[in-house]
């Protein structure tokens, strides 16, 4: 029980971290130059635009509503819970930040890049959490179930950048917008980098007539692997391949004990695996 409480301790720790560099991306970097962000408040400010006395704030919690239904119904109370914590923190972290500090406009071009970069990392500690800020995060949190092919990081830029063009049609502000789409661009990049990437890993499948010799070096260094069956297509003689599955910082070592017991003969293809769940790797996700 005590352990399961520092558990939720650290998660609601690291979530107001993420609110509180998901605020200052938004103070420091989009709201000095007037940078769409996408999302709800996109929305918000449209529908503020076409009916003045619907107030952004408002308009925002309401859209949200549904979603937070739904996401109680797909994954419990604790994604409410969270969400409503991460929603609070980041809402009041906008406000003070912007009272006490000054941010000046700058560049177009830094405050998309650069705010596209932190808010990236803000969302996607804020994923790894089970939590969202509402609005784009959790739509792309809910779509992802009937989309399990789409990165999170892609459905909250196909979202956000529908809703920053309709922002350009409805304001006729077309400069803005363009950065705003450069902007979630970076953040997709970087938010789709902090939920897969400690799930990435290398796929090296290696040919060689000394395989055994190869597994048994692989599996002192506390790497495993599967000996798949083969045959070459153009001797006819059975072989088996090696399919390992590594960590990046690891297959420098495989390469080493390749290039060690038949570096002249041994055939070895490596490629990326973008998620790598199981024994040594993690559990799975719905992410």
């Amino acid at each position: 029980m005590k352990k399961k409480l520092l558990t939720v301790i650290q998660d609601y720790g690291l979530i107001f971290i993420s609110c509180i560099l998901y605020a200052f991306s938004f103070d420091c970097f989009f709201q000095p130059i007037a940078l769409p962000m996408g999302g709800f408040s996109g929305i918000a400010q449209i529908l503020h635009h076409v009916v003045p006395y619907l107030p952004v704030g408002v308009t925002i919690f309401v859209m949200n509503i549904p979603l937070m239904i739904l996401g109680v119904k797909k994954e419990g109370w604790m994604l409410l819970a969270a969400s409503v914590f991460a929603i609070t923190v980041s809402s009041v972290a906008i406000d003070l930040m912007a009272m006490l500090v000054n941010f000046q406009t700058m560049d177009p071009l830094l405050a998309c890049l650069y705010g596209g970069v932190t808010l990236g990392v803000s969302l996607g500690l804020m994923f790894l959490k089970g939590a969202t800020t509402g609005g784009t995060e959790l739509a792309a949190r809910l779509l992802k179930y009937r989309f399990r092919n789409i990165s999170v990081g892609k459905l909250c830029l196909m979202i956000d950048v529908s809703v920053i063009c309709l922002y350009a049609l409805t304001f006729g502000d077309v400069h803005n917008a363009l950065y705003g789409v450069v902007a979630m661009y970076a953040c997709s990049l970087v938010m789709d980098m902090v939920v897969y990437g400690t799930k990435s890993a290398k796929l090296a499948y290696i040919i060689s007539d000394k395989s055994e010799a190869i597994r048994d070096s692989l599996m002192k260094l506390g790497l495993g692997a599967t000996l798949v069956p083969a045959k070459g297509a153009y001797t006819k003689s059975g072989r088996e391949i090696l399919m390992c599955a590594v960590r990046p910082s690891k297959l420098s070592a495989l390469k080493s004990v390749v290039a060690e017991i038949d570096g002249d003969n041994a055939f070895v293809i490596v490629s990326d695996a973008r998620e790598v769940f199981g024994e040594g790797f993690g559990t799975y996700s719905e992410l």
